[in-house]
């Protein structure tokens, strides 16, 4: 790792996964979950993620990670567990990549937490690890290492350099205030490896005004220039490099809208851009729900198409893939407290296109894993 830590603490230390969980990490004994991040493989393994423990956001907290040989018609318990050691340590804010090498990747942020609700002490840390054997439904990981202060829960990105571009984020003073050591980097970051992965450089961030929790995503658009979107508490707000990520303008209101929540976009094998997001009315503005899908052709300037993926409330926190077939997989989690449903759609282009489902393969609230929710009686912050 190129950037080391400057601050000392235990969750600063690296974890040795759980390859065995047992009766305490399986689904009758989870409540709070959510979070949720999806890959698939070559061969069509579909992988799930996200983070539960405890009834909040909080020092209980751990990551767990799924499986499916099915195409999404079954899915395992969890076959890895991430859940750092010490009272006070969380795992949080997961994401799944599948890299240009045909690596899997798993990463995580981790951090010191005190208590439910007191989410973090500001000294947040990005960790990945990977595996050659994605195909396996119990794959061989490599050590995991430290990438960058702050969490990254969206994909990393190949640029067109070869370049690989990770979107971390030091959050907002006023979200968590950041200890000196960290405050510097206090962005929507952009992180670089140009060696495939071993070592990596923070090279700069965009600071958009009202960002809150970042969970930006950065798109490469066809003139060259990187375009970073954020959440803010408005909805989305933009950014734009045109040196690599090194400077970036001013933040500004992209438009695109949505409640104070996390979205997904992506490049797609036909060179469109798939935007999952909330669809805004004026009745639901500031609500996660209506969960929808659309599609651009000119590099994010207009938007057409328009599937609804989920119009429940509580929805929320897309991410998704495209498999080789190109089929898109889109994961998302729904009222974390009461249901704690993890649940996949599964579209195409042509989909999006008419509104509706009609390619024959679309399959909607599919199903991951349901924990029920916080029992009663159980605390909560």
């Amino acid at each position: 790792m190129s950037q080391n830590a400057p601050c000392s603490d235990d969750s600063l230390a690296p974890v040795t996964p759980i390859l065995q969980p047992g009766p305490e990490y399986q689904t009758p004994a989870r409540q709070f979950q959510g979070i949720p991040g999806i890959e698939i493989t070559v061969g069509g393994r579909l992988w799930a993620t996200w983070y539960a423990g405890g009834v909040n956001e909080g020092p209980e907290n751990y990551v767990v990670l799924v499986t499916s040989a099915d195409r999404g018609l079954t899915w395992s318990e969890p076959v890895l567990v991430v859940d750092p050691p010490g009272a006070h340590i969380r795992a949080y804010d997961p994401a799944l990549w599948h890299d240009p090498l045909g690596r899997l990747w798993l990463f995580w942020s981790q951090c010191f937490s005190p208590k439910d609700g007191i989410i973090s002490d500001g000294v947040n840390g990005v960790w990945g690890m990977h595996s050659a054997d994605p195909e396996s439904a119990a794959p061989r990981w490599s050590v995991p290492q430290r990438l960058a202060h702050g969490v990254m829960m969206n994909k990393p990105l190949l640029l067109s350099s070869g370049e690989w571009a990770y979107p971390t984020a030091v959050w907002n003073d006023l979200i968590v205030p950041s200890p000196a050591c960290v405050r510097e980097h206090c962005r929507s970051n952009l992180t670089v490896s140009t060696d495939q992965g071993r070592t990596y450089e923070r090279r700069g961030g965009a600071d958009v005004p009202q960002r809150c929790f970042d969970e930006h995503h950065i798109v490469e658009l066809g003139d060259g220039r990187l375009w970073c979107l954020v959440r803010t508490n408005y909805g989305i707000g933009q950014s734009f490099s045109s040196d690599r990520g090194r400077t970036w303008t001013p933040g500004l209101d992209s438009g695109l809208g949505g409640p104070n929540a996390r979205f997904f976009i992506r490049r797609l094998q036909s060179g469109r851009l798939l935007l999952v997001n909330h669809r805004v009315d004026p009745e639901t503005r500031a609500v996660r729900c209506k969960l929808a899908a659309w599609l651009s052709d000119d590099d994010g300037a207009s938007w057409f198409g328009g599937l609804m993926l989920d119009e429940r409330p509580g929805v929320s926190y897309p991410d998704g893939v495209q498999d080789r077939e190109g089929t898109i997989w889109v994961i998302y989690d729904r009222e974390r407290y009461s249901s704690g449903d993890i649940l996949f759609a599964r579209f195409r282009e042509e989909d999006v296109v008419a509104g509706r489902c009609v390619s024959g393969v679309a399959a909607l609230r599919g199903l991951i894993n349901r924990s029920a929710g916080v029992r009663p009686g159980a605390a909560r912050a």
